[in-house]
């Protein structure tokens, strides 16, 4: 089953590139079967996030072992997040996509500002947390979930029938998910074939040297970094992991979507890396608002890009803040379609580039984000097998002593 599945994904891929190579604009008479699986994944989002991550904490045991569980995926996500900067500042001075680019800048071209980091870092926690619930705040909802398992263990005894309801909400879950995937082909067809009609060749022509500079970065990334994690600290075939994560990062390149992806990486982790529900519980969730690699990648190449383009030399420390606001900045970043060309106008600001140079990047950011979407979504189930063959291997000292 899970082979057919495999090859449905790889069919419905490549039937979505022909219809909207072919049909052109036109594609988009297929968009609705994209919106019907966007709308069902949204629909098991949040309730999925808060049921999940109550038990993940609840499981943990004690507040002991849930803070080593977090200071691993932390860590993990901040380290990887500041190699992925690293790769994608490289690939940017060895393309040079910016260099003799003849495209007039829209200087009307705009972005939402961020709020900065501080005020990112408040507002993760509610000051309404049934508001946050209603309007899908992951972080918001991740805050509240880790909070109200930690309550449910201190209380210990007379919070078993709020744990136990958990549980169960969080098995239904499972279920339903289980449910949606059947339609993740379809999804996908429904959501690419519209896209590729869209842009086609020539609009990424212009600017095929940065879309190139892109996915070789991410290729690097995911192929070394993720490929000797898993290997060395996971105890994992790469091609096992890859191949067991496949389903969720094509769904991540359609969706260009984090959050959105989050029911089928569990799923994935969970089912074909082994991964144990208490540790994917934790740290998939926390992974699809906070770990942003393939965003990271991005930013180092957009900004080197956006600098070439304007004939501006980047000094060393210009590049070192680069890679420190990119790495800090993921953290708070919704894992939402475009949140990396927000996150780009913190950067652009902290080196002094212009702003304009977004409008550069802006009509070609749904390819690159659907990218770098793919990258960020095998980051988080890497973290996932990492963290939890750590913990694996410890219960077993423990249980050998």
């Amino acid at each position: 089953m899970k082979k057919n599945f495999f090859w449905q994904i790889i069919i419905a891929f490549i039937l979505a590139i022909i219809v909207g190579l072919f049909f052109g604009e036109r594609a988009e008479l297929v968009q609705p079967l994209g919106d019907l699986f966007l709308r069902l994944i949204r629909f098991i989002i949040v309730p999925l996030i808060l049921a999940t991550i109550v038990v993940g904490v609840t499981s943990a045991g004690d507040i002991k072992k849930l803070s080593r569980l977090g200071g691993k995926t932390i860590s993990y996500y901040l380290i990887t997040s500041f190699i992925a900067i690293s790769i994608g500042l490289t690939a940017g001075y060895l393309f040079s996509p910016g260099k003799g680019l003849d495209i007039v800048v829209e200087s009307e071209a705009a972005v939402n500002e961020t709020e900065g980091f501080v005020q990112t870092m408040l507002n993760i926690i509610p000051t309404n947390p049934m508001e946050s619930l209603t309007s899908g705040n992951v972080l918001q909802i991740i805050f509240f979930a880790i909070f109200l398992g930690i309550g449910i263990m201190l209380v210990g005894e007379k919070a078993l029938p709020v744990q136990r309801f958990f549980d169960g909400l969080a098995e239904i879950m499972y279920k339903i998910t289980g449910l949606i995937m059947v339609l993740v082909p379809l999804g996908i067809f429904g959501l690419l074939a519209p896209i590729v009609g869209q842009y086609g060749l020539s609009v990424l022509l212009p600017l095929i040297k940065l879309i190139l500079a892109m996915l070789v970065a991410c290729i690097i990334h995911a192929g070394i970094v993720y490929s000797s994690a898993v290997r060395s600290f996971g105890k994992m075939s790469p091609i096992v992991f890859f191949k067991g994560i496949f389903p969720a990062a094509t769904v991540a390149f359609s969706t260009a979507s984090s959050a959105g992806t989050l029911p089928v990486t569990m799923k994935n982790a969970q089912e074909n890396l082994g991964v144990s529900k208490q540790t994917s519980s934790f740290t998939l969730p926390l992974g699809a608002t906070i770990n942003m690699d393939g965003t990271a990648i991005y930013q180092g190449i957009a900004v080197v890009f956006i600098a070439q383009y304007f004939s501006t030399e980047l000094t060393f420390a210009q590049i070192m803040t680069v890679a420190l606001i990119a790495t800090l900045a993921s953290i708070g970043t919704a894992g939402v379609p475009g949140a990396g060309l927000i996150m780009l106008t913190m950067v652009l600001a902290a080196v002094n580039l212009p702003l304009e140079g977004i409008a550069l990047i802006a009509g070609i950011d749904r390819i690159l984000d659907m990218m770098r979407t793919s990258v960020n979504v095998m980051g988080d189930a890497s973290a996932s097998v990492v963290v939890d063959a750590s913990e694996k291997r410890r219960e077993a000292e423990a249980t050998a002593s």
